[in-house]
């Protein structure tokens, strides 16, 4: 009886050893995981535009629709939107660059906005609605202005989007997050429309596609989104 108290106590202790070791495997692949990811803070006007332009681009692991830039904090889209905030609307873009470079992703964001624009973007009128890259330390800062440098050149413009340094980013309210594929009824200026048909006939209305269009022909990478 004691010879077998003693061989279960060894097995508990093999199976809680087998155990911590699985654990500390899956944390170690977290971890990992965790230090392949990287952020990218832009503000390219509707935060909705942008996070479904920027969720379709392989690599991208999430989009966040959100604000950024100002001094409030928590601020809400009304404080935003209202003006006085100092924030910009904003999507912080988690990818994983073994996939998809910051550089990448730059050029893309400078072909998908209108960068000469210190107004606004498209119909979207006001501060908040402005373009802007956010950045932490020098190296992302090297990065977002060869971007910058490049579609200038492209364009033979002038493009006014600051390079601005990085502040904390408060995401939106859950009303915004995927607004672009939702499936709520909400009501528009068109009548009650699902988020997702709402959502494309205001890009369609607010002119976005057909001004980057306009601007960047054929290398204007998401058109129609």
């Amino acid at each position: 009886m004691k010879r077998l108290t003693v061989t279960k106590l060894q097995n508990l202790k093999s199976v809680a050893l087998f155990v911590l070791i699985l654990l500390g495997g899956l944390a170690e692949g977290q971890r990992a995981e965790a230090a392949g990811q990287e952020n990218l803070v832009v503000a390219g006007g509707c935060f909705w535009c942008v996070e479904s332009d920027f969720e379709s681009v392989p690599g991208v692991i999430e989009a966040v629709s959100g604000f950024t830039g100002g001094s409030a904090k928590n601020p809400t889209y009304k404080q935003v939107t209202s003006g006085g905030s100092g924030h910009y609307e904003a999507v912080q873009i988690t990818f994983d660059p073994a996939q998809v470079s910051r550089g990448q992703l730059l050029d893309m964001f400078f072909r998908s906005v209108d960068p000469t624009d210190a107004g606004g973007q498209f119909c979207d009128r006001g501060d908040s609605y402005r373009t802007a890259i956010f950045v932490e330390g020098a190296a992302q800062k090297a990065t977002a202005e060869a971007a910058k440098v490049k579609a200038q050149a492209q364009l033979g413009q002038t493009v006014v989007t600051p390079i601005l340094s990085a502040k904390t980013f408060y995401p939106a309210e859950a009303y915004h997050q995927d607004y672009y594929k939702g499936s709520k009824i909400v009501l528009t200026r068109f009548g009650p429309k699902r988020q997702s048909e709402a959502y494309k006939r205001y890009r369609k209305a607010c002119g976005r596609d057909a001004r980057v269009q306009e601007l960047w022909g054929k290398d204007a990478p998401f058109v129609g989104h």
